[in-house]
């Protein structure tokens, strides 16, 4: 098992001026060396234009004492004043919907449990799914009925010191649909199963939910949703804990509450309340889900703006993480001349070598070029750490090839816990609806594949070959300014799958265009899903896939609404904001074994698009080599369609079409059974290259295809991708206006 040396910073995109804070784990004693890169190309691929940097002389570049930094992956709550103390009689109850009961490990829910003394006392689900009670040093008591994964149970336990006794207790709550009053429920539920056991709590450690304490770390977490948890300072019998876990009024008349919390106040952030109002508030700790249906939903509202009460519970899961809080090794200070680029921290450990990509903007007095690089950070967190090629049992079905693991690959499958992608199922098979950039993000590297990060340094190294002035602003910039980041820029290109946007994000590239700037989108399945970025912590993004779409997995319905704003997530096209109507294309098919030439139409001859090909021959297949499935159209790819927003006068001045069956159509488009859903059998799969005019001036090319910018280096540059991209940058930060 192979070892790397990790890293990440507190923030990708920073401007001259500001400080950048590394962090760093290194697998071997003594030193690591560092060096500061202007990174040109990642792409070090056979074939590839090669990896190219520029070095940068700086203070940071130098050697730092080596350290292990672990990651404690995982979500619970804890407390600030270490929660409810435990003191004589006590009884806890929570409605549990247990997503992984028989994981074979202790899934704590809630209480003050230490593993690292064996003291306290915690709610649990043991190994083989059933409900126990964990009691200092003693063996754990249990019940015999075994929970059933993704039912909602009322779960309890109760503390009797006078009598000695401990009483566990679980009713199954079976409703017989939505729609149900949640009354009528509680009417049919289980009988209770009782135990007892020994007396005595311990010391314990602080109180936590859905995790008990190893010393100062969290251990034994638990994977599913809890909704309304409460701690009452005497014990219950199962009658008045039935009626005060469905009664919330009368749980707040209750005598000796000692903490009631109440997950449905606060869903868009991370503050948890105690509704007791003896301030036992907390806070969640690596971003379990939030905005989740809980025991009581009756499916007459779908978004927990309108109904918070019935969005109670959180989902939790012992692979969470949302920032690896690791102490900082060094802070790179950006001088304050320092030119935009794509800059990474190259880390080196005997034969181990890292990179921290950092995106450098331009600071402020700089004076900008007129070109902008948007670089998709949103998506490349949305992809961070994916395990796709792993993990996915139809990838290679999918993909028409043979699956090859990287060294990233093996990595992630040998070492769990590094977070994941809004690609991935947690380990209860519950979609990662969550995914920040605090943590190594490996597959955001040069000399990794060439999928997002890897693959826009194509853009890079094209621009520097081309010798045109650009600057690099990220989608993390375009969320916080919105259009102030881009209006002063007469050309904005995009990287090779921007596919995750913000409402403020596409409404700020819609305002752009609107008043007369100029597009380049120089890749495919673009502005396609949306997201929410985190209303008060750095670098998180939040995606459901809900509706319908290419997708990974499917979203509990009723779940379907993002916790961080209370907007429907899912596909911009079902929001009535198709990419079509942005950049002219939207996504039609993929495949991932090929990539073909375009071929002119003949708009490409209005004299509209002339300048798009000057230099290119009439017959000339375009782009028929490329480092990406060897051609310019491929992997994913965009068509023109007037009925999803195509302006109806754009022009399709090329197209690429006779994809092989390995492409799919998009299956948000199937509207009845047919068998005509792939490139053999679909007229709708075909990649247009579009150009149109904007007002104010402006104008929009879209080449529709991710493989695209893996063909500009084909040559030496030197070729008919390069030059329809040479012309139509240089005619795009031309100030002459375009007519409408």
């Amino acid at each position: 098992m192979v070892e790397r040396l990790l890293s990440y910073s507190d923030r990708v995109s920073a401007a001259p001026g500001e400080s950048v804070e590394i962090k760093v784990s290194a697998p071997e004693p003594g030193e690591y060396s560092a060096r500061l890169i202007r990174l040109i190309c990642g792409d070090d691929s056979p074939g590839g234009p090669g990896f190219k940097y520029e070095e940068i002389a700086s203070p940071v570049a130098k050697s730092y004492p080596a350290r292990l930094q672990p990651i404690h992956a995982g979500s619970h709550i804890e407390f600030r004043k270490g929660g409810p103390q435990l003191a004589g009689s006590f009884t806890f109850f929570a409605m549990l919907w247990p997503t992984l009961p028989t994981k074979g490990a202790p899934q704590a829910i809630m209480g003050n449990f230490d593993a690292a003394n064996r003291s306290g006392c915690s709610l649990l689900v043991d190994g083989s799914g059933r409900l126990a009670v964990q009691l200092g040093d003693s063996p754990l008591l249990h019940l015999d009925k075994p929970l059933v994964d993704r039912n909602w149970y009322l779960v309890s336990l109760a503390f009797d010191a006078t009598a000695g006794t401990l009483t566990l207790r679980q009713r199954a709550l079976h409703h017989r649909g939505p729609g149900n009053a949640v009354a009528e429920a509680s009417r049919r539920l289980d009988p209770p199963i009782a135990a007892i056991a020994r007396t005595g709590t311990g010391v314990g450690g602080p109180f936590r939910i859905a995790a008990w304490s190893a010393g100062e770390f969290a251990a034994a977490h638990f994977n599913g949703k809890i909704d309304g948890p409460t701690v009452i300072g005497r014990a219950l019998d199962a009658e008045t804990i039935e009626r005060l876990a469905i009664d919330r009024n009368a749980l707040g008349a209750a005598n000796g509450v000692l903490a009631a919390w109440d997950f449905s106040r606060g869903i868009t952030g991370i503050a948890i309340e105690d509704a007791s109002g003896n301030g036992h508030d907390g806070r969640t700790v690596n971003m379990p889900a939030r905005a989740m249906k809980g025991w009581n939903w009756d499916g007459s509202e779908y978004n927990f703006v309108h109904a918070p009460a019935q969005y109670g519970a959180i989902h939790f899961h012992d692979d969470d993480l949302y920032d690896c809080d690791w102490e900082t090794d060094f802070t790179w200070d950006l001088p304050k001349d320092l030119k935009s680029g794509v800059y990474c921290l190259w880390l080196t450990q005997g034969s181990l070598e890292e990179f921290a990509p950092i995106f450098v903007r331009p600071g402020p007095g700089q004076k900008k070029a007129k070109l902008a690089l948007l670089i998709p950070t949103a998506s490349y967190w949305a992809y961070a750490n994916h395990q796709m090629h792993t993990s996915w049992t139809f990838d290679e079905l999918s993909t028409g090839n043979f699956e090859v693991f990287s060294d990233v690959d093996r990595y992630l499958e040998e070492h769990p816990g590094f977070g994941q992608s809004t690609y991935d199922l947690h380990s209860d098979g519950s979609g990662v609806c969550y995914s920040s950039s605090l943590r190594p993000v490996l597959n955001m590297r040069p000399k990794t594949h060439l999928w997002q990060f890897n693959a826009d340094t194509h853009i890079t190294d094209w621009l520097e070959a081309q010798k045109i002035e650009y600057d690099v602003i990220t989608d993390d910039d375009l969320e916080r300014e919105g259009l102030a980041l881009l209006k002063d820029y007469r050309c904005v290109m995009t990287g090779t799958h921007p596919e995750y946007y913000s409402l403020k994000m596409l409404d700020a590239v819609q305002g752009y265009t609107d008043l007369g700037g100029r597009l380049i989108y120089m890749g495919a399945n673009g502005f396609y899903w949306r997201i929410a970025y985190h209303p008060e912590l750095p670098g998180i993004i939040e995606h459901r896939r809900a509706e319908d779409g290419m997708r990974a997995w499917i979203a509990e319905g009723g779940e379907y609404y993002m916790g961080f704003s209370g907007e429907l997530s899912g596909l911009w096209r079902r929001m009535d904001r198709a990419p079509n109507r942005l950049v002219g294309t939207g996504f039609t098919a993929q495949g991932f074994d090929h990539a073909l030439p375009y071929r002119r139409r003949a708009e490409s001859f209005d004299p509209r698009a002339a300048f798009i090909f000057e230099g290119i021959a009439k017959d000339e297949a375009i782009g028929d080599f490329g480092t990406i499935g060897g051609g310019a159209a491929g992997w994913e790819i965009d068509r023109a369609d007037t009925s999803l927003g195509t302006p109806r006068h754009a022009l399709i001045v090329a197209e690429a079409t006779d994809f092989r069956a390995s492409y799919h159509w998009v299956k948000e488009e199937f509207n009845h059974s047919h068998s005509a859903i792939d490139g053999e059998t679909c007229p709708l799969v075909r990649c247009d290259m579009v150009f149109f005019e904007t007002p104010k001036g402006g104008a929009v090319f879209s080449s529709s295809s991710i493989s695209w910018a893996g063909a500009l280096a084909h040559g030496g540059y030197n070729n008919n991708v390069s030059r329809i991209m040479a012309n139509v940058v240089a005619r795009f930060i031309d100030p002459k206006p375009f007519a409408l």
